[in-house]
């Protein structure tokens, strides 16, 4: 695996929303970007159910290490440069329980968040980045 494998639930817009936001940050194509409705997500990590996948970002790490929730989104922020403050403010002691606690509540309420924010719009208007890694197959 040459890069780092993020899962994301492809039916929900805000998800979408930020993964095409990642897609732009993501200079040194050091992330692929994988849809749950992708086979490959599903092979990629056989140990966890449709429920868990569907409940939380999830990054599976080269070593083969899974991140999920406030985790990922530390790990792939200490991959990006534009990302790397969020990264690094994530290790703080006790910030990514606090982290974790938002990260689930905008989680169960993203679907909602999606609507008000606007994100199938913004989906619609912002270009993705094709790559490479993108393409699994």
């Amino acid at each position: 695996m040459k890069a780092h494998l993020v899962l994301y639930d492809d039916q929900c817009p805000l998800c979408t929303f930020q993964m095409r936001v990642l897609s732009w940050l993501d200079w040194f194509n050091c992330l692929a970007l994988v849809p749950l409705s992708a086979q490959e997500a599903r092979a990629a990590a056989p140990q966890l159910t449709t429920e868990e996948l569907r409940a939380a970002i999830h990054c599976i790490a080269r070593n083969g290490r899974i991140h999920r929730g406030a985790r990922c989104i530390r790990f792939a922020g200490m991959r990006l440069p534009l990302l790397l403050p969020v990264g690094l403010l994530l290790w703080i002691p006790g910030v990514i329980q606090i982290a974790e606690v938002i990260y689930r509540w905008v989680a169960k309420n993203r679907h909602l968040l999606s609507r008000w924010f606007g994100c199938a719009d913004a989906c619609a208007i912002m270009p993705k980045r094709e790559r490479d890694q993108d393409r699994w197959v």
